[in-house]
């Protein structure tokens, strides 16, 4: 496997809470790749990490053969849980900044996703809904030619309606070279476009499989098998 993301023995508290416990993972290159776990297990936390945002307090973490800084950041491209615009903003100004700002922007790529989801470029951030807001969002994340994309919740306030649509998205805006990381809690919407799953609990992979493999080998869906690992 040739490895984009390597995890060693990683730890993150907040005061006395311990929320990855002597975490390690390792992600190849070229895969869509679940990362589910209950609320509280450890996801975002580690997707901060990953992203930059947040320090660990403990272990190693590589991107690309790059420690995480300010050069994992060139090839990281990062959508949070929340949108973080200024609601005075334009749409057309939220491709600029990014054009700006990333210098692996594609605006022609960000342009034709937005023509696909019927956004007009002129239209105010605060005159969205929050599923525009959130593709709009995505759209920027996902026009950037990064190697690895963090994506938190990618699809929790768009419409069903939206939903394929952005999971070709997804599935379209990256390269082979490239892996993208998606937490979330729809399984079974996002579970058709994985290549691999990652369980996680209290701060610790569980389970670590292809999704191919887990529906062949236990003859459930991942949702099925996510629902059995975690019934409470």
């Amino acid at each position: 496997m040739d490895i984009l993301v390597d995890c060693k023995h990683v730890k993150k508290s907040y005061g006395k809470k311990e929320v990855l416990k002597d975490f390690d993972l390792q992600l190849g290159r070229g895969r869509i790749i679940g990362l589910l776990g209950p609320n509280g297990s450890g996801k975002t936390t580690l997707i901060k990490i990953l992203s930059g945002i947040l320090s660990r307090n403990d272990g190693e973490i590589t991107i690309a053969g790059l420690p995480v800084g300010i050069e994992s950041k060139k090839i990281v491209s990062y959508l949070p849980e929340r949108t973080y615009f200024s609601p005075s903003m334009r749409v057309r100004q939220t491709l600029q900044f990014f054009a700006d700002f990333y210098e692996d922007f594609n605006m022609d790529k960000a342009q034709d996703m937005l023509s696909r989801l019927n956004i007009q470029p002129s239209s105010k951030i605060k005159e969205l809904s929050k599923g525009t807001r959130e593709k709009v969002q995505l759209v920027l994340v996902m026009s950037r030619e990064a190697q690895l994309y963090l994506l938190d919740e990618p699809i929790g306030g768009v419409d069903p309606a939206a939903r394929d649509y952005i999971l070709k998205t997804i599935l379209t805006g990256y390269n082979e070279n490239a892996s993208i990381l998606i937490s979330t809690h729809l399984i079974s919407d996002v579970e058709k476009v994985l290549d691999e799953v990652v369980f996680i609990k209290d701060g610790r992979v569980v389970l670590q499989e292809a999704a191919d493999a887990i529906r062949e080998q236990n003859g459930k869906s991942v949702d099925a098998l996510f629902r059995e690992v975690f019934a409470c």
